[in-house]
């Protein structure tokens, strides 16, 4: 167990042993081991039960965590902007994947009616129910008068043409865990234990696991390495490129490319989790009550775009990719004399852009369909080398 970390409530101790039950129960209903896919999956997602789902608040300053768009409302203003431009190449709507608090959602709307380029319609895909009632409550608090272009959805559309965004979604996808031993690949699974929760390694028994595991190259691992890999995102991708006719993709989380990803000093992985704005790597610790995500290897994401038939658009870090798109001008529009808006402005800008802060280890990479111009988000910084 994590030292020093808050403790929990009796009521939320509570839950999360209901929660833990139920996955010794689905451990037990698979023959006594799951992928750590599989638990991430319940430990987030569980209905009624998991980290996602079930009601904890999670966002800002009392929750477990801290995303851009709550950080800053200069965050949700730039990118409205490059959404602006992507819905006049293609159609005036919007597609958000996980929107979180909806934090992002507000900012974007005001900041597109004050640009004069509302979009027709804002779809959320939301799989939390007490995430979307928290949506909608922002919403109706903030503005109203926008509510009515918004619409929440079960599933992907079967086809949509306009911006697709999803801000740190990428990182909270289910990952398996693998074992490179000299020239032996194994899968690190979970099985229960009197108390808790333990890892198991087996051989891999999944092909697109196993084909994944045996792509990384040698000289990228050392003897005894250990790392993460999502098959879920190869899902996700494929499925949004399906459904994308005309218009551009926006994935925003912290990760790096392949050779970063599986570099030699990185090689216990990148898995983590937070508590209560505390970041530790034990995913068993009190499961349900905290997030649990892992870093994404973005040439994968690059591949996986290509190969479902999307262009690659632009691949930067977000001090580049909010640069590009104004950030600093939306700033110069307050009055400096004002130091009580103007400072926190200006230290959350610093924060979102800073490379030891949040300006280089998150990524944005951009992927299109019958788009006829490029980004403005991606003129300077180009990364692609990277991936």
């Amino acid at each position: 167990m994590p030292n020093s970390l808050p403790s929990a409530s009796p009521a939320a101790l509570e839950h999360s042993s209901r929660l833990s039950q139920f996955i010794q129960h689905d451990i037990a209903a698979h023959g006594g081991w799951i992928s750590f896919a599989r638990y991430m999956e319940l430990a987030l997602y569980a209905p009624g039960l998991g980290y996602y789902t079930a009601g904890a608040h999670k966002f800002g300053e009392a929750g477990d965590f801290i995303t851009a768009p709550e950080l800053s409302v200069l965050f949700g203003k730039t990118l409205a902007r490059q959404m602006q431009q992507i819905m006049a190449q293609s159609a005036p709507h919007i597609l958000e994947l996980g929107a979180g608090s909806g934090k992002l959602a507000v900012d974007m709307l005001t900041e597109l009616a004050a640009l004069n380029a509302l979009p027709d319609s804002y779809s959320i895909l939301e799989v939390s129910a007490d995430l979307r009632q928290r949506q909608r409550a922002l919403m109706q608090e903030k503005m109203p008068h926008l509510l009515a272009r918004v619409q929440w959805l079960d599933t992907l559309p079967e086809k949509f043409s306009g911006a697709m965004v999803a801000n740190e979604v990428l990182d909270a996808l289910p990952v398996h865990l693998v074992d490179w031993h000299d020239n032996r690949i194994q899968e690190r699974g979970v099985v229960a234990t009197d108390s808790s929760f333990a890892y198991a390694a087996r051989d891999i028994a999944d092909a697109a696991l196993l084909a994944a595991a045996q792509a990384v190259r040698p000289e990228q691992i050392e003897a005894d390495y250990h790392s993460e890999i999502c098959l879920a995102a190869h899902g996700l991708i494929q499925s949004l490129a399906a459904c994308l006719e005309q218009g551009a993709l926006l994935l925003i989380d912290y990760g790096f490319g392949a050779s970063e990803f599986y570099h030699p000093q990185r090689k216990r992985g990148t898995l983590m989790c937070h508590y209560r704005h505390h970041a530790h790597d034990d995913a068993f610790y009190l499961p349900g009550l905290q997030d649990i995500t892992a870093h994404v290897n973005f040439t994968d994401i690059a591949e996986c775009g290509i190969d479902a038939g999307l262009e690659l658009l632009g691949y930067t870090n977000q001090a580049f990719f909010l640069i590009n798109g104004g950030i600093t001008e939306l700033l110069a529009q307050q009055d400096p004399e004002n130091l009580r808006t103007y400072l926190p402005l200006s230290a959350q800008l610093q924060k979102l852009t800073s490379p030891s802060e949040m300006g280089d280890l998150f990524k944005v990479i951009a992927f299109g369909r019958g788009m006829t111009q490029g980004l403005s988000s991606f003129v300077r910084g180009d990364l692609s080398r990277a991936l």
